[in-house]
């Protein structure tokens, strides 16, 4: 019987593959052949690479239109459009040297662009050049991305910060799914590792076009890591150590691909003690340890791709109430502490038809977190289920216009299993319908859309009425219609311009509408507001962009109006002792930009000059300044490429100086921040010792051993500087 079913299913298996395969040869300008060239299927999830005669060869591609991506090191990106696969059965590709990064095709915005053919500007940045700069953390790496900054405690903590917006504003996607870990709260981080993840796109700027709710300040967009070529099996291991917190990090993958089924599986762990400060203190309590596991298996043949991905993280992260006390290089928590476990399923579907495609995306996360004040016994215990679904249809392709039909929403219920509460228990449901469509003709392509979101939210009702921790219950309706509207084009042949308009809109959070407690970390006693209304936005981008071979420069610029911006504010009232801050709205505004330069001069080809600069301002209508607006900085990187001998390859050394400006445009509950300026440096490359090949990566950071407060640190109020000098050391190897 088992036979009988075996063969059925192969023979159906094949029986459904089209036939259909591209080969071709790849070379460079003078006609050599390229080989290592990734010949990539995005959107198939299916890549090989060139021989050494630059040949390639994919086979059982979907009938109708496909994009294939073909890039290598030192070469331009190309992204070619296939529309009738069936009917092609060659295509050559020629590849042109470039000096600057590799043009990559954009997944967080429809129609598979490349960013240099994209409408909306897209920042890019690999997890690997991240922690090439130093980072101990995911966020930490983020913050290195012009107009994104973080909420930070110490080493361990840290939420993201987009051009002025934070928490429940900015959306984080994983896995092609929406992350939702109570983000409305300070206290803990992203709950992802950057091990297993390939890269981050971030959109500045409203996308609730495409995302919904809580896409009003922007979206980080993490890819995954890519599953192995075709008929290949890859395993990898690195280590990174930290010498100010003694800390490690380690990641050990393992993945292999036939021509259909894919497989992949990753574990890391990540263990910090309490950072040190420049005067040799360390800050108490901001230990941690992370464990995290990652699973994928894919499946893909002409008609559809399947992919199953599972994400587990487990984060035990102290909290530094008592600032420099105790001093202990130990990596064991003390109290009080936190525990924060997520368990992420992600299902990503594509079904190919004749000349459209169906993308079904699914995702259910399990967010877990817990308090221990003095004992194992959690005093807070919350646990948030999400289930979220995104349904596009690719509609065909209509002359130059391409046009997208969609459908998201998600299911969401939040649990309390203690004795205190912070948000009662709620359900909270969204559901959206949106339609997109693009028309390119020349060196011109316009984008817009349209979307209606509606969001019910209702809570139960918890306490005693009128004493701390009540909440009453809630049955709220909120909806929204947002539109976008893009233009780009080409002034000349190396200068691009674009312009956005987007309205975006966020739904007020389960904290803002019904807090009554002291808020933990800020000790101040907040009061939310059932009666607070949708916050609505309408963003202008602008966006100049010049590339040439050895010089590029981009300016971006941005005014972000919103309506009925939520915070808190001081009611000059207090009870138990404690400050009283109410949630109110007002009409605000936002306003800056992003300035960069890179310079690779002629004849200097090893030689790199990068600097870049970021501004936002944050104001309210009726006066007054919005709290956590980051302070300026301006950035400057000097990079050498080099080669020494046969042992070390694609090498490099970088000088860094990073200057951030005082901040004195501060709320009322805000304290003025001072200017500092960080040197710090790295060096890496490819050794090779025989047979054996790793890569090393050295850095320091803070080479001076400054003492500085950022701004948007919590610990800023207590006057506990961040993390002195600090060394990382990393190896990572092949096998």
């Amino acid at each position: 019987m088992k036979s009988i079913i075996l063969a059925l299913f192969l023979g159906l298996t094949t029986f459904i593959q089209a036939q259909n395969s591209i080969s071709g040869k790849v070379t460079d300008a003078k006609n050599n052949p390229l080989s290592g060239v990734t010949v990539d299927a995005t959107e198939f999830h299916k890549s090989t690479k060139t021989d050494e005669n630059g040949m390639y060869t994919l086979t059982a591609l979907p009938n109708g239109d496909l994009t294939l991506v073909f890039s290598s090191e030192g070469f331009a990106t190309q992204n070619k459009k296939i529309e009738k696969v069936q009917n092609t059965k060659t295509l050559d590709v020629i590849l042109d040297e470039i000096a600057f990064q590799m043009d990559e095709v954009i997944v967080s915005t429809p129609f598979s662009k490349l960013q240099s053919q994209n409408v909306m500007k897209v920042d890019r940045e690999s997890v690997k050049s991240m922690q090439e700069k130093g980072s101990a953390t995911l966020i930490e790496g983020l913050a290195t991305i012009p107009g994104v900054s973080q909420v930070s405690t110490g080493t361990s903590i840290g939420k993201p910060v987009i051009r002025g917006l934070s928490g429940n504003r900015v959306l984080v996607y994983t896995q092609g799914v929406r992350l939702e870990n109570q983000q409305f709260g300070d206290e803990h981080g992203l709950g992802l590792n950057d091990s297993g993840v390939e890269n981050v796109e971030v959109i500045k700027g409203p996308a609730s076009l495409l995302y919904g709710s809580d896409a009003l300040g922007g979206v980080l967009f993490f890819n995954p890591e890519k599953f192995a070529l075709a008929n290949t099996f890859q395993g990898d291991f690195g280590q990174r150590l930290f010498s100010n917190t003694l800390g490690s990090s380690t990641t050990l993958g393992l993945k292999t691909s036939t021509n259909n089924w894919k497989y992949l599986i990753r574990g890391a762990y990540n263990t910090q003690s309490d950072y040190k400060i420049p005067d040799g203190d360390r800050v108490t309590n901001t230990r941690f340890q992370e464990m995290d596991f990652k699973a994928g298996i894919g499946y893909s043949n002409a008609k559809f791709s399947s992919v199953l991905r599972y994400n587990y993280n487990n984060l035990d992260v102290g909290i530094p109430e008592d600032g420099i006390a105790d001093q202990s290089t130990t990596k064991k928590t003390a109290y009080p502490k936190q525990g924060v476990f997520n368990n992420l399923f992600s299902l990503n579907n594509t079904l190919f038809f004749s000349d459209s495609k169906l993308d079904v995306n699914l995702g259910y996360i399990q967010n877990d977190r817990s308090e221990f004040e003095d004992s194992n016994v959690a005093s807070l215990h919350m646990i948030l289920n999400t289930f979220d679904y995104n349904v596009k249809y690719y509609l065909p392709k209509l002359g130059k216009f391409e046009t997208i039909a969609g459908v998201q929403g998600m299911s969401q219920e939040n649990k309390n299993l203690a004795n205190e509460f912070l948000i009662p228990n709620a359900t909270t449901n969204d559901f959206g319908v949106f339609g997109t469509g693009i028309y390119n003709w020349g060196v011109n392509s316009i984008q817009g859309g349209l979307r209606f979101d509606y969001r019910h939210l209702v809570s139960d009702e918890h306490g005693i009425v009128g004493e701390e921790g009540y909440f009453e219950a809630l049955n709220k309706n909120y909806d929204s219609f947002n539109a976008s509207l893009g233009y780009k084009t080409n002034f000349a042949k190396d200068l691009s311009f674009r312009l956005n308009a987007a309205t975006g809109f966020r739904a007020p959070n389960l904290a803002e509408l019904s807090s009554n407690g002291v808020h933990e970390g800020t000790f101040r006693y907040e009061i939310g507001n059932p009666n607070l209304k949708t916050e609505q936005n309408l963003q202008t981008d602008l966006d100049l962009e010049y590339k040439s071979t050895h010089f590029e420069f981009s300016v971006s610029g941005f005014y972000n109006h919103i309506n009925d911006y939520i915070y808190s504010s001081p009611s000059g009232t207090e009870i138990g002792g404690f400050k009283v801050y109410d949630y109110i709205q007002n009409n605000a505004n936002l306003y800056g930009g992003e300035v960069a330069l890179h310079i690779h001069p002629h004849p200097l080809d090893w030689l790199h000059i990068e600097s870049s600069f970021e501004t936002v301002t944050g104001k309210l209508q009726n006066g007054g300044y919005l709290p956590q607006i980051p302070a300026n900085n301006w950035d400057n990187t000097i990079k050498t490429d080099f080669v020494i001998g046969k042992w070390l390859e694609d090498a490099f050394a970088t000088f860094n100086v990073s200057t951030t400006f005082s901040q004195d445009k501060v709320s009322g509950f805000d304290i003025s921040s001072d200017g500092y300026t960080l040197l710090n440096m790295g060096f890496g490359g490819k050794i090779k010792l025989g047979k054996t090949a790793f890569d090393l990566n050295f850095n320091g950071n803070n080479l001076l051993n400054k003492t500085y407060i950022p701004h948007l640190s919590r610990l800023a109020t207590a006057g506990i500087p961040n993390l002195g000098r600090n060394f990382v050391l990393g190896v990572a190897f092949k096998f």
